[in-house]
């Protein structure tokens, strides 16, 4: 049986310091499902299509990576896909007590599943998808820090050229 990792986001937009993560966990997964979160609580600057549809063409070439959408309990969802582990990226101390508590909490209801942990590439340790909308949206430069379908997308959102 393949071992199969769940690597959940809201993906608000997928970045290259996803990507490195994802590179680097399929050394260590045979398979890694992208879930794409539909977090009623959180705001989003893209639909759920438009952020599958940068994460479907992002990950294009990495034919163990597969694509997904979900919502409400993570591990019900990882167990029901047969995972063996969430994966879960941490660029900063300031990252690991929340991921921490998730991970307890995620034990404590599926103690089957283990939570991976993967530091972010010290090239993308500043990046989040949070910081860099923020950039996007005043016209800062963002090439090379996002794949070429988001840059378009970020650019056809905030009206620049």
């Amino acid at each position: 049986m393949p071992d199969i990792a769940v690597y959940p986001g809201s993906f608000d937009p997928i970045t290259n310091g996803h990507l490195d993560l994802l590179q680097r966990a399929l050394k260590i997964f045979d398979r890694i499902i992208v879930a794409v979160a539909t977090n009623a609580f959180k705001k989003s600057l893209f639909t759920i299509e438009e952020r599958m549809e940068m994460c479907r063409v992002s990950l294009a070439d990495y034919p163990t990576v597969s694509i997904d959408t979900f919502d409400g309990l993570l591990v019900k969802y990882a167990t029901g896909k047969k995972a063996r582990a969430i994966l879960r990226g941490l660029r900063a101390v300031t990252d690991f007590e929340y991921e921490f508590q998730l991970a307890m909490m995620n034990r404590r209801l599926e103690p089957e599943l283990e939570t991976v942990f993967l530091m972010t590439g010290l090239r993308w340790v500043f990046l989040s998808s949070s910081i860099l909308k923020e950039a996007a949206v005043h016209g800062g430069d963002i090439v090379g820090m996002v794949p070429e379908i988001v840059f378009q997308k970020l650019q056809e959102k905030f009206g620049l050229k």
